[in-house]
């Protein structure tokens, strides 16, 4: 029930309490709160048993479309995939998502899009910035290698952004 309640929590409420109630009152209300406690956690049971015994069948037959709501809260686009069509096997996912973040860390892409290459246009990626220029090759000679694209830096107060008539 206090699950999400930590350490700090818990001390922070043992002060505020030694604050408001002393330090003679506070073990009474620390006891009343817990015996308070398990009265509502043994209401609250003694309630379900009872609407368990008087319903049925029916008390199941209604349980089950909340558990599926619960079940579906849990469901990511991922677990969907993983559970529909690969029978809960992950492990392709798992090694798409390693592929793609190892081609990543190779090309230093990050880098390349946030425009922090120190390079320059001509460098070869993972070479280190102080090594010569690559020799010229066919490829090059052929014309300029596409590159990522930049991101764009924000338009300042007032200005107009571009307008293309033939994409609207």
């Amino acid at each position: 029930m206090f699950s999400n309640l930590g350490m700090g929590e818990i001390l922070m409420l043992v002060v505020v309490g030694l604050v408001i109630l002393g330090p003679e009152r506070l073990p009474g209300a620390i006891n009343w709160f817990f015996t308070a406690l398990r009265q509502v956690r043994d209401y609250a049971t003694g309630a379900t048993q009872q609407l368990k015994n008087e319903m049925g069948d029916d008390f199941d037959s209604i349980r089950e479309p909340l558990q599926q709501i619960q079940n579906l809260r849990g469901m990511t686009p991922t677990a969907a995939i993983t559970k529909h069509l690969l029978n809960g096997d992950d492990s392709v996912i798992r090694d798409m998502r390693d592929q793609v973040r190892s081609t990543a860390d190779s090309l230093n892409v990050s880098k390349v899009i946030n425009g922090t290459d120190a390079g320059g246009a001509g460098s070869v990626p993972g070479a280190p910035s102080g090594a010569p220029e690559p020799a010229v090759s066919a490829a090059s000679e052929a014309g300029p290698v596409p590159s990522m694209p930049r991101v764009h830096r924000p338009l300042p107060p007032g200005e107009r952004p571009p307008f293309d008539p033939d994409a609207t």
